[in-house]
């Protein structure tokens, strides 16, 4: 009798360990989800973690409230998430800084970018441009760099410490061999903004952010700051092909779950930004705008973020830059 009781419960909870996946991931969310964006409103990673945000609310019938939590390039926010309960009720927009860049950057990073997240899925990779203000008497990168060296007050501006707009800064002066000081912001949009108004020489920008500046001839696109030309601006070569062979600078976000989030949310999100990504409208605004979606399960996804910090690494060594 006593053995078969044994079996009897043995059986149901194993059982219950087989179901645990699937009923949680039907129950959830049963509450507000919170949406932090580790940046100020306006950059590409607030941008699509409040188009995620909406579809996401109108799927599930829940409220999804982005918060904007910045410092630190991005850290601040970041951490907030790494922290965090691991139920698939607080999230974060990731970015190549937070989850790449400034474990390297950074002496004391106050989590670790791959054990302390639970990968949900990439969303969405920005192509950069290096836009001067129109002041500057350099349209090439070869006469960017001439003028550097040259001139002691040349300046660029960028969306804080860390970022790659702060990177991709201290990388071309590292191979140009050139001297620009750089100007912290909290946030693309006042570099932007300082830029346009002629306080600051350059930045090192996200497509998106300068592309409408850039059309109506308020900023200068010098170049393309990835390894290939971009669909949006197909003749504007990269900073590579105009001068410094091997500059590359990408920028991607992504969306991440705290540690220990159960698999089964983590891939009912997964499947629904697969659909919110693929939808025509959405489609049709990253080709416009210089941006690059690509599907990944949350393994992939895992996988790529650790070849990410491998990979920036090196360059941040290359680069000189340290904050803190």
């Amino acid at each position: 009798m006593r053995k078969t009781l044994a079996l009897l419960m043995l059986l149901a909870g194993i059982s219950s360990m087989t179901l645990t996946g699937p009923v949680q991931a039907q129950t959830w969310p049963a509450k507000p989800i919170r949406m932090i964006v580790p940046f100020p409103p306006g950059g590409f990673s607030d941008v699509f973690g409040r188009i995620l945000a909406e579809k996401f609310s109108s799927a599930w019938g829940q409220p999804v409230v982005v918060e904007n939590r910045t410092g630190g390039g991005g850290n601040i926010g970041a951490e907030v998430v790494a922290k965090s309960a691991g139920d698939g009720y607080t999230l974060v927009m990731g970015t190549v800084g937070t989850h790449a860049i400034n474990a390297s950057l950074f002496s004391k990073l106050p989590y670790d970018p791959v054990k302390d997240f639970t990968p949900v899925a990439f969303v969405v990779e920005a192509e950069g441009l290096l836009v001067t203000h129109p002041s500057v008497p350099a349209k090439t990168v070869k006469e960017l760099i001439a003028l550097a060296k040259s001139r002691s007050d040349l300046t660029y501006g960028s969306a804080g410490a860390g970022t790659t707009g702060h990177l991709g800064g201290e990388l071309f002066k590292a191979m140009a061999k050139v001297d620009i000081a750089h100007i912290p912001y909290k946030g693309n949009v006042p570099a932007i903004t300082d830029l346009l108004s002629g306080q600051t020489s350059m930045v090192f920008a996200t497509l998106p952010t300068v592309l409408p500046h850039v059309k109506a001839e308020k900023l200068r696109a010098v170049a393309v700051l990835g390894s290939n030309r971009s669909t949006a601006l197909p003749d504007l070569p990269t900073v590579g092909e105009a001068g410094l062979p091997g500059y590359e600078v990408n920028n991607w976000t992504g969306l991440f779950a705290g540690p220990g989030t159960p698999a089964a949310i983590v891939s009912k999100m997964n499947t629904e930004v697969q659909r919110v990504m693929r939808l025509p409208e959405i489609q049709a605004r990253m080709a416009g705008e210089g941006l690059r979606f690509m599907p990944t399960t949350p393994e992939q996804f895992a996988a790529f973020v650790a070849k990410e910090v491998a990979h920036w690494a090196p360059v941040v060594k290359m680069s000189g830059a340290k904050v803190d």
